[in-house]
């Protein structure tokens, strides 16, 4: 089935979007969706039962359409109604649950045959099987990664360049050649990529998901030139843009409507006391996938006992064993939140000083974009990636110490409580203050409307795509 498509700026457009079941994939693009909507679009969204109600939460202040799929059942090792990887039992089963998705083809095919006429589709890199869809229909697909070009453009580099099948360590540095002043190790990357003979579910579907961006129209990237243009521009090398920067995305929402009736989280009430008494707060969230040990757990809870800095902290509701007493020894001090929370809200409060991340790319933009500094402990996938940039590259941030000096190594209480105390009152602390609040401006100007780098990529996107539908 054909669409019709209509690009005249005095009309609307319409755009279809299709984000990942999970928060970190989810909550850009519906930052994404208002970009659109400031570019005059029909927006139409499509989830699963069990995710619309974040969806809708999100949205409950626009006309945006919001489409709901089942999602598939009886997938081996994944309990019925888990639609989120937030909610998987274990990390270890994402392949299964993002593969289970081709199941949703038939009925989301359904669904676009129904829909007014559609200008693109912007579905996450994940979701691989669009592309076919998006090619029965005429339709060009945008594709989502929630990724920085430093990491797509170190991971490209590492896989073409064959850089990480040599060394016999995980912890052997290995220098980038294309970008020499960059060193990765084994484990920077997930044990798969680093198998000369890979099998098995997971390289299927991260081979799928690969073929098909390529295939695709082209890759919208959660992320400003200024940031990074030396990967952005090694991204788009051969000349044509198959990448274009709209972000940092989070600065695209608007900021949250004034309700005096509305009473204020418990945590920011907390904070708002805190500000009141001219003290400053670390920031801590893994996010909502990290797997922590109980003996890691607990030795955090010591480190930040013993550095005396005054913290919040969010974990998983099933982290509970900090140890006897933590919470209500530290009740003046600090705060354990096990609830999902406004991140930017926390952020942007006067008296977050610095945040202890697991640096998932959507928090690390949300953390600049605030002005606060990183202390970098990286766990999964992108993650080590992104902290060797905010660390090394754009230098706003600074590494956990990890007891073995390996990416993914334990972290002992005593290594965090001289790491905080660093961050807090050493010469590092200051410099990484300062270039934070130099990135944050630039991350400003950059989302300014009408003028700005990142307003001005979409623009051309939104052009190109058009212009090749007309001719």
């Amino acid at each position: 089935m054909a669409s019709n498509y209509s690009c005249d700026y005095e009309s609307q457009y319409h755009a279809l979007l299709f984000p990942f079941m999970a928060k970190g994939h989810l909550i850009p693009l519906l930052q994404l969706l208002r970009l659109l909507l400031r570019h005059r679009f029909v927006i139409t969204v499509i989830t699963t039962p069990a995710n619309r109600p974040f969806v809708a939460k999100s949205l409950e202040d626009t006309t945006v359409s919001i489409i709901e799929l089942p999602f598939p059942q009886s997938i081996p090792g994944i309990p019925s109604g888990v639609e989120s990887t937030d909610k998987l039992p274990s990390m270890s089963l994402l392949p299964e649950f993002v593969c289970s998705t081709k199941a949703m083809q038939p009925e989301f095919e359904r669904v676009v045959a129904t829909l007014e006429p559609v200008n693109f589709m912007v579905s996450d890199g994940f979701l691989w099987w669009t592309l076919e869809s998006a090619n029965k229909f005429g339709l060009p697909r945008l594709v989502f990664f929630p990724m920085s070009n430093y990491a797509s453009s170190v991971f490209k580099a590492a896989s073409e360049g064959r850089l990480l099948f040599g060394p016999e360590s995980d912890d052997e540095p290995i220098t980038v050649p294309e970008f020499p002043w960059i060193k990765i190790t084994k484990n920077d990357f997930e044990p798969v990529f680093a198998d000369p003979n890979p099998k098995g579910i997971h390289i299927e579907f991260v081979m799928d998901s690969a073929v098909a961006a390529v295939q695709s129209f082209g890759t919208l990237v959660n992320s400003f030139y200024e940031l990074e243009p030396t990967f952005a521009n090694y991204i788009n090398r051969d000349g044509e843009s198959k990448s274009w920067n709209v972000g940092p995305l989070c600065l695209a929402e608007p900021p949250p409507r004034l309700d005096k009736s509305r009473k204020k989280p418990a945590w920011i009430q907390w904070l708002d006391q805190k500000l009141k008494q001219g003290r400053s707060v670390l920031y801590i969230a893994f996010g909502s996938q990290a797997e922590l040990s109980t003996e890691q757990l607990r030795d955090i809870a010591t480190g930040l006992e013993e550095s005396e800095v005054n913290f919040m902290w969010v974990i998983r509701e099933d982290a509970s064993e900090l140890g006897d007493g933590f919470e209500e020894r530290l009740k003046e001090r600090g705060i354990v939140v096990r609830d999902w929370v406004d991140q930017r809200e926390i952020l942007k409060h006067e008296c977050v000083q610095w945040f202890l991340s697991h640096c998932g790319w959507n928090s690390v933009l949300d953390s600049i974009c605030a002005g606060v500094p990183i202390l970098a402990w990286p766990m999964m996938a992108d993650q080590p990636l992104n902290a060797r940039m905010v660390v090394e590259e754009i230098k706003v941030g600074i590494r956990v110490e990890t007891c073995d000096g390996s990416v993914k190594g334990y972290v002992k209480s005593a290594g965090l409580k001289k790491i905080v105390r660093e961050l807090m009152e050493g010469e590092m602390g200051k410099e990484v203050r300062k270039k934070v609040k130099e990135v944050a401006d630039m991350a400003k100007k950059a989302m300014e409307e009408e003028t700005s780098s990142s307003w001005l990529s979409l623009s051309k996107l939104i052009d190109q795509i058009c212009n090749e539908k007309k001719t």
